[in-house]
Parts: C-alpha cells; sequence; structure tokens
C-alpha cells in the first residue's frame, strides 16, 4: 500500500492467460466461482415481495403486478369537494380513466368532519349518494390515485387532510409503496394556491412511498392558453371556484379529463411486466 492509498500489485503474481479474457482463469473454479451473499434473503409471495436481512429485521413488503393482467386496473379518485367544484373535475376525470383500455375508474368522496348543522349553515348543496365516502382500508385494492380537494391557505382542506391522517395503519406496512397518485385542486382565486395545495400535499405521498404524478406540460396548447381565466397547473388539473358560484369551464374540465387519461396511461405502463 503506498503513501497515497493506492495499490502496488504485487510482482510474482503473473495475470491469467487462459479463459474468456484478462485475468480469468478457468482452472481455479474455487477462485472464481460467485461471491455468496448471505446478508439478505428475499422470498417471494404471489405477487408480494419481501426482504429478511441476517439481523432478523424485515422490509416491509412491496405488491408488484402479476406477469399477466387479468382484470381491469383500477384508479380511485378520491376527493373533497363541499360546493362541488372538485366533484365536477373528478367526474370528468373518471371519463378519461375510463377512455383507456384495461383501466378503470371508481369515484370516492372522503368523509365530512364538520357537523351537519355546520354544513347547512354553509349553505353547501347535498352530496350525491351514488358517490360512497372511502375508508382507510380500501385504498389497497387500488392501482393508483387520483386525490382531489379544494385549498384552505395553500394547503389541503381539513377533511382530506383527516383522510390521510387516518392511514397510519397503511404507512406502518407500507401498503401503499410505489403506487402512483395525483393531485387536482380548487381554489377561490387566482394567487389562492393552484400549485402551492397540490405541492404541500406531496408530503403525504411521501411518507407512503408512493410515486407522485404531475400533469406537467402535457396538455399541450391548452396549458399556454391566455385568453381566458384558467385553473389548473402543471402539478394537476383545477378550478377557480371565486366567490363559489363559478363553475369549471370546459378548459378546466378537458383539463381533468387528459390528466385522467394521463394517468390511466401511466398506471398501465407501470403494470406491464
Amino acid at each position: 500500500m503506498g503513501k497515497g492509498g493506492g495499490c502496488v500489485p504485487s510482482k510474482k503474481k503473473k495475470p491469467a492467460t487462459t479463459g474468456d479474457g484478462p485475468g480469468i482463469d478457468d482452472d481455479n473454479d474455487a477462485t472464481n466461482a460467485p461471491i455468496q451473499i448471505d446478508d439478505d434473503q428475499t422470498t417471494i409471495d404471489g405477487d408480494r415481495i419481501t426482504a429478511t436481512n441476517t439481523a432478523g429485521t424485515t422490509t416491509p413488503a412491496i405488491t408488484t403486478t402479476a406477469a399477466k393482467i387479468s382484470s381491469p386496473l383500477k384508479i380511485f379518485v378520491v376527493f373533497y369537494s363541499m360546493y362541488g367544484h372538485v366533484e365536477s373535475l373528478a367526474k370528468r376525470m373518471k371519463k378519461g380513466v375510463d377512455s383507456v383500455e384495461g383501466v378503470e375508474a371508481t369515484l370516492y368522496r372522503v368523509p365530512e368532519t364538520l357537523s351537519q348543522e355546520v354544513v347547512e349553515q354553509m349553505k353547501a348543496p347535498v352530496k350525491d349518494l351514488e358517490i360512497p365516502e372511502i375508508t382507510a382500508a380500501e385504498l389497497t385494492a387500488a392501482d393508483g390515485f387520483l386525490f382531489g380537494f379544494p385549498t384552505r391557505y395553500g394547503c389541503m382542506a381539513a377533511q382530506m387532510k383527516a383522510f390521510f391522517d387516518s392511514t397510519g395503519s397503511l404507512w406502518k406496512e407500507q401498503s401503499l409503496a410505489g403506487k402512483p397518485a395525483g393531485f387536482f385542486v380548487s381554489t377561490g382565486t387566482q394567487g389562492g394556491g393552484q400549485e402551492t395545495t397540490a405541492w404541500t400535499a406531496i408530503t403525504q405521498l411521501v411518507h407512503h412511498g408512493m410515486l407522485f404524478v404531475p400533469i406537467g406540460y402535457t396538455f399541450g396548447a391548452g396549458m399556454f392558453k391566455m385568453d381566458s381565466i384558467r385553473g389548473g397547473s402543471p402539478y394537476g388539473a383545477g378550478v377557480f371556484a371565486g366567490d363559489g358560484s363559478r363553475e369549471a369551464t370546459e378548459t378546466e374540465l378537458a383539463l381533468a379529463e387528459h390528466q385522467g387519461n394521463y394517468m390511466a396511461a401511466i398506471v398501465k405502463r407501470l403494470a406491464q411486466p
């Protein structure tokens, strides 16, 4: 060993001249045998892969997709919507998902945390009873997600945050690790958080080991039009609610449909063997 930390070749050892290339000696099988690594043992049970090291610590299983897809891939469109703006995007988003062969979307809403009395005082419309509420345990059945919520000072509404807070058991087992997810939002004004509402929500995915899938500028020319007010950003689709009376424009709905289609294509690609 030299002073600089480099290795000095031995003058007594000659490089092997037989075998498939320089330094390979076919006559010495013991020397050239593959190195055995016993630190980790990986077991495959169905579509779950679990790694266990010699210390006895088991890495939480990661669900993988089977080589052959026998049933439609599932995308859960999970949202909270008080006045219907986010819900309108969610329904159009489902249309985009369902347009991709082999992928289907299901709409879910998260539970309301306000009392019925408060909801009535806020003059919120009656919720669509055909869209069921989702529980945290049901998330494991999905192959991908699109989460929608209105902003509250640049962050997701408390109802959606409460739902994410209820996923602790899934976080402990990392049951959602590796699954893709995207966001769509609603804000009251143009500077009300179209980007930050989605950006601050990414932490929820990070702790679950999930994959954030933004739409970037894949909507094409529609992302650059300046002739009308439009919600949405590279983070995901969006709508401006104003004082609550404004409804989503066709451009905003088209962006939502595009995001559904785009996410379906991503989920389908990730499912390929």
